[in-house]
């Protein structure tokens, strides 16, 4: 699951060289091809064969091979197997060794089942025989039919549990790759509408989909998706994070350069303002690419309710970003070097409070934020009929015996409480986690250099994000580059008649006869 160098995938090559990598052609003689595939997966159980001998005799004529759990099965044996067996009959009353005239016959009669095509290499028969399709062998002919009947179990379109909202569309993706682009295209019935498939991991081999809308996605963007997620060479991709870490632009910045979102409606309106969306098979998760910063402070349902609602909500959380970083960290520096900016009432109260306490107020703040996030965490991964009530009724009770124990004052109390449901208040809950490890800094900063230190510090952090880039677009857009038109739609929200053009970021900023999520 990691990347490979160029020694290590030598080293995998000489000890065992992989049918998928060999240029192997297909045997006419059907007996030969089985012996390799059962050779190649070791006997595996779920590896079904079905053998179809001439009438009369005991030579193969015919074989299918399919994934149990994989393949319709039903379908094999009460559809594949007739067809076969009845084209053999009708070709081996004149001529058993013709294997042309079977192969033909069985292909007009196959089309009943779908969608069928020929191979010539074992190479790409593996690759579509572990995707779910079936390999229909016929003796003496040199290629193999695969027909596409693919069926496993999967979970059904539900509500998301991680992205809620009160008004807007309940259903979400699943981890199936064909139903969430069909999800999209419910959405977005348009012939712009591009999807390409590309396979990454040399043992997974999973399906990746890149999805664009054409004239409305920047070509550069589209191509530099496609390149990075070519260029990959990794053993396993198991979910979208796997590529995520791979493909954006800056690695070591705390905050997420790529946007992922489990809700059809939220891809769907970004793939109009000109975004690209990644979607991998096996994860319900869905990446969109370039992304900015004010993204993430955005939810669907801003966009189903009146502008003046949206555009409160939107304050209100952008409020809360500033709390949740901050305000521990303007305590500790108020009440340890700015005691004068004080009312008089308020600091003999915190005086008060803090009479008995040992700790600094640094100290006492870095108990309770530590206290609170290994309560959180075990809320996450504790059963969930257990969880929550845990994680509530854990922080109350440790805060409560804290106070009455004098190891911290109840002001603190407070202050992480409110710190910590202003952190919920984010829509998405990758840039919840860049606010919580931030938070620790500037308490680090604050109790240092007071509110000089935390002047700095976010000096320094605008710096950082100014100089991101998300797929080669500037991640504080609208706001640095300046782009007045795409204001409309970030802090607040312009009613739908005030909004004309799609945001910079797609094709269609310049003509300006787009109403944007119209």
């Amino acid at each position: 699951m990691y990347r490979k160098s160029s020694t290590d995938r030598r080293n995998i090559d000489e000890t065992f060289i992989s049918p998928e990598y060999a240029k192997i052609p297909i045997d006419p003689k059907v007996e030969h091809n089985l012996e390799r595939i059962l050779n190649d997966f070791g006997g595996s159980d779920d590896v079904v064969i079905r053998k179809i001998p001439y009438e009369g005799t005991e030579s193969i004529a015919a074989a299918v091979v399919y994934i149990d759990g994989m393949s319709d099965s039903s379908a094999i044996n009460s559809y594949i197997n007739d067809v076969l067996r009845h084209s053999l009959n009708m070709v081996s009353h004149s001529n058993p060794t013709d294997g042309m005239k079977t192969a033909l016959l069985a292909k007009e009669l196959l089309i009943g089942i779908g969608s069928i095509h020929t191979e010539s290499e074992m190479a790409s028969l593996y690759k579509y025989l572990l995707s779910g399709e079936a390999i229909i062998f016929l003796d003496g002919f040199d290629e193999a039919y695969l027909a596409c009947i693919r069926e496993w179990k999967g979970r059904d379109v539900t509500e998301s549990t991680n992205q809620t909202s009160v008004r807007g569309p309940r259903e979400s993706f699943t981890e199936t790759l064909r139903i969430n682009t069909s999800l999209i295209r419910r959405k977005i019935k348009d012939t712009r509408l591009r999807l390409e498939t590309i396979s990454i991991g040399r043992t997974t081999k999973t399906d990746v989909t890149i999805m664009y809308i054409k004239e409305v996605a920047k070509p550069s963007v589209i191509e530099l998706a496609r390149s990075r997620l070519r260029s990959i060479d990794i053993d396993s991709v198991l979910d979208s994070g796997f590529l995520e870490e791979l493909i954006e632009d800056n690695k070591l910045s705390l905050f997420p350069t790529i946007y992922n979102s489990e809700l059809p409606d939220n891809v769907a309106a970004q793939l109009l303002e000109g975004k690209v969306a990644i979607l991998v098979d096996g994860t319900p998760n869905i990446l969109l690419v370039p992304t900015q910063l004010v993204t993430f402070f955005q939810s669907t349902e801003d966009y189903y309710q009146p502008a003046i609602y949206a555009s409160l909500l939107r304050l209100l959380r952008f409020g809360s970003v500033f709390i949740s970083l901050l305000l521990p960290s303007l305590y500790i520096a108020i009440t340890t070097f700015h005691r004068d900016m004080l009312p008089a009432s308020l600091l003999i109260s915190l005086a008060a409070q803090r009479e008995g306490v040992p700790f600094p107020a640094f100290v006492e703040a870095l108990g309770m934020e530590v206290t609170f996030e290994i309560l959180r965490e075990a809320g996450l991964r504790m059963p969930r009929a257990i969880g929550q009530a845990v994680s509530v009724v854990g922080t109350l009770v440790i805060g409560q015996a804290a106070v009455e124990a004098g190891i911290v004052s109840a002001a603190m109390v407070i202050v992480v409480s409110v710190t910590a449901i202003s952190t919920f208040t984010l829509p998405s809950y990758s840039m919840s986690i860049p606010i919580r490890i931030l938070r620790f800094t500037f308490m680090g900063v604050a109790a240092s250099f007071g509110l000089f230190g935390i002047i700095m510090g976010l000096f320094v952090l605008l710096l950082h994000l100014c100089a991101l880039k998300s797929f080669g677009e500037p991640y504080m857009s609208p706001f640095s580059p300046y782009r007045k038109t795409d204001l409309e739609d970030t802090i607040v929200r312009l009613p739908r008649w005030l909004m004309f053009k799609r945001p910079g970021t797609s094709l269609g900023n310049g003509g300006g006869r787009f109403r944007k999520r119209w």
